[in-house]
């Protein structure tokens, strides 16, 4: 194991019904202190903006993504917590990670609420503090886009999945129609500010085959009731095969 344990990540989780394991911690997992006016905002908006969407197909696709969810795993980005109805009960453990104060508080609350057995954590998918090969899932739903290192975040995934662990994911991506994708160049500014940070034209799948995971599953859809730069989805799993 590396230098570190549990004790260097008590000050930055939040535990919710504490399993009888916890994670180690080989690396800080910090989480800005002092967010934002428009950050504490977007989090007040950001279930009610998607509601439309989440009942129109968004919701199923989650629950047959995270059905495929097993032993120790790993959630990156988990917002206010629109997965965690959908998590199969019996999950070796489940880690829900959250770099934004706003955002991880409303999904302590929801984890509460639920009473279900997970522990909610403010770190970064570019540092996750955990062992490698020591997480079985690795989930992913429209977080890919809105890391400012993608390739270090995919590098993390791949370290901390035990060979032939899983990334399950949604993402919106770039367009394969020469005219949406021009327009998401177009609005690619604006609408990153506007979205804390989401790239509505980062080509996600081709991130993620770059770092060696093997795509083995993958389904394109259209995210319905949201603008147009961000409809075009992508489903899927990756398979670690062992190579870091």
């Amino acid at each position: 194991m590396r230098a570190g344990t549990d004790a260097r990540i008590v000050a930055t989780m939040t535990k919710i019904n504490v399993q009888t394991t916890s994670p180690s911690a080989p690396r800080s997992a910090a989480a800005p202190s002092s967010p934002d006016p428009w950050a504490r905002a977007f989090a007040a908006i950001y279930e009610p903006s998607l509601w439309i969407g989440e009942l129109t197909g968004m919701r199923g696709r989650r629950k047959e993504l995270l059905r495929h969810a097993r032993g120790r795993t790993v959630e990156l980005g988990s917002g206010t917590g629109l997965n965690l109805a959908h998590y199969p009960e019996d999950l070796e453990e489940l880690i829900l990670t959250e770099p934004e104060a706003p955002m991880r508080k409303r999904l302590a609350r929801k984890v509460r609420r639920r009473g279900r057995d997970a522990q909610v954590i403010g770190a970064p998918a570019e540092r996750l503090p955990f062992d490698d090969d020591s997480v079985d899932t690795v989930v992913s739903t429209l977080v890919l886009c809105t890391v400012d290192s993608p390739d270090v975040a995919l590098r993390e995934i791949a370290r901390v999945l035990r060979p032939d662990g899983q990334l399950l994911f949604i993402e919106h991506v770039r367009s394969e129609s020469p005219r949406l994708a021009a327009w998401q160049d177009r609005l690619a500014g604006p609408w990153q500010r506007f979205a804390e940070g989401c790239r509505c034209n980062r080509a996600t799948v081709e991130l993620i085959q770059a770092r060696g995971l093997e795509v083995d599953r993958l389904a394109h859809a259209k995210w319905r009731a949201v603008p147009a730069i961000v409809k075009p989805l992508v489903t899927g799993r990756a398979r670690h095969r062992g190579d870091k």
